[in-house]
């Protein structure tokens, strides 16, 4: 399995929480300069990874929000509006 791969199948089996803060672990070990370049290259590669699924996550949810509002706003069909003159 490629490590793009196996990025994702790690990233699909975390919730959303859990995500955000292995993102957060990331990013603050590599604010802190304690990595050597190649394993800061590694959590970089990693960060992004975990931030590009997160994205998609969200945007999907936004999608299903947008769904869902939509079914709300939704005009009435001819079958349930009442088109007697009064």
């Amino acid at each position: 399995m490629n490590t793009d791969a196996a990025n994702n199948a790690e990233n699909k089996e975390m919730s959303f929480r859990e995500a955000m803060a292995e993102l957060d672990r990331t990013v603050a070990v590599l604010e802190s300069n304690t990595l050597e370049l190649e394993d800061s290259l590694k959590a970089y590669e990693r960060g992004v990874a975990i931030l590009s699924d997160l994205k998609q996550r969200l945007s999907s949810a936004q999608q299903k929000v947008d769904v869902l509002m939509g079914q709300l706003d939704a005009p009435a069909d001819d079958a349930t509006t009442d088109t007697t003159l009064s």
